[in-house]
């Protein structure tokens, strides 16, 4: 029998694990997701400045996404930025955007460069938000220079 707790959790290690892929920044977080389809498997994943130095963790793995991901969840190691300066679209609505109708995160995103509104513009479309907070000392360890 499948353990949702224990799935959010393992998922969300490895979303934190691909934040230590990223190249190292000082104007950015570095940031791991993994988006999971409704039958429980991986559908892509993604992490900040993957393959541009402007690419966010959530918006690359789903530019890796084909069609809707209504039921899918995204993990992320930070909660998805609901305000940037380097796209048009922050994250949190590229997930609403998405179809996916749930994100759990470990660490809610600190006011360094932005305001975080994410958790709010996800809530708002009817996003349902799953925080783990027990993971937020592992989401914060690439950022440790930033901190």
């Amino acid at each position: 029998m499948d353990d949702p707790a224990a799935d959010d959790r393992a998922w969300l290690e490895l979303a934190c694990d691909l934040a230590k892929l990223c190249p190292p920044s000082h104007t950015a977080f570095s940031v791991g997701a993994v988006v999971v389809g409704a039958d429980g498997r991986e559908i892509a994943r993604g992490f900040s400045r993957e393959d541009d130095p402007y690419d966010h963790a959530e918006e690359a793995a789903l530019a890796k996404t084909r069609g809707d991901l209504t039921g899918a969840t995204v993990y992320s190691s930070l909660e998805p930025c609901g305000h940037r300066a380097s796209r048009p679209r922050p994250c949190a609505e590229l997930i609403v955007a998405s179809g996916a109708r749930r994100v759990v995160f470990a660490w809610r995103e600190p006011a360094l460069f932005t305001e975080g509104a994410g958790a709010e513009i996800l809530t708002a479309a009817g996003v349902e938000l799953t925080e783990l907070p027990a993971l937020a000392a592992r989401a914060r360890e690439p950022n440790a220079h930033l901190l």
